[in-house]
């Protein structure tokens, strides 16, 4: 069971946006998706954190560092998601012959390395 995670608020604009990249469904492991959901909730208790710096008038370095912080967080969940991608659905459609999957892999890594 996957569930969405919304940052913004705008949950209905986010999913909106995202209908044509949303054609495939995951199912991923207990273990597997309960990592990944811990991780963006500490993420998501950062990003909290940073808006109560703001509304706290806290001093912009201090705010700063904590945003690298959340930026380093969301490097290191996308490695995760990454690596379980790779083994497990690129793996897949390549032992089935789907050769696209490689050219899909390819646009992410191209998206991810902006």
């Amino acid at each position: 069971m996957v569930k969405s995670v919304d940052f913004s608020g705008k949950g209905d604009i986010i999913m909106e946006e995202n209908k044509e990249c949303c054609h495939k469904k995951k199912e991923r492991a207990e273990k597997e998706y309960r990592d990944l959901i811990n991780r963006l909730s500490r993420i998501e208790g950062q990003v909290r954190g940073i808006k109560r710096m703001v509304e706290e008038d806290v001093y912009c370095t201090d705010i700063l560092i904590q945003v690298s912080a959340v930026n380093a967080a969301l490097n290191s969940f996308n490695k995760v998601l990454l690596a379980n991608h790779i083994r497990s659905c690129v793996a897949e459609d390549i032992r089935e012959g789907k050769e696209e999957t490689i050219d899909e892999l390819v646009g992410v890594l191209q998206k991810l390395m902006k």
